[in-house]
């Protein structure tokens, strides 16, 4: 599974299919502070994502 982090960077993980909330938290990320899109199309929270998917995290800006 790849991942497009908001820093730009990539990193490749080896996961199980599962939801994306989970894998996020795993990988130190809060799901409440992102959106996550997997080909170019944001998912919820919820979405089960697998091992061929390239997912984008995008860190939601706060304030105003």
């Amino acid at each position: 599974m790849k991942f497009i982090l908001p820093d730009k960077g990539t990193t490749i993980i080896d996961h199980s299919p599962g939801p994306i909330d989970r894998i996020l938290l795993e990988m130190g990320i809060n799901p409440l502070e992102v959106i996550v899109s997997r080909d170019g199309k944001m998912i919820p929270d919820d979405t089960i994502v697998g091992p061929e998917d390239e997912i984008r995290v995008i860190r939601i800006a706060h304030g105003g």
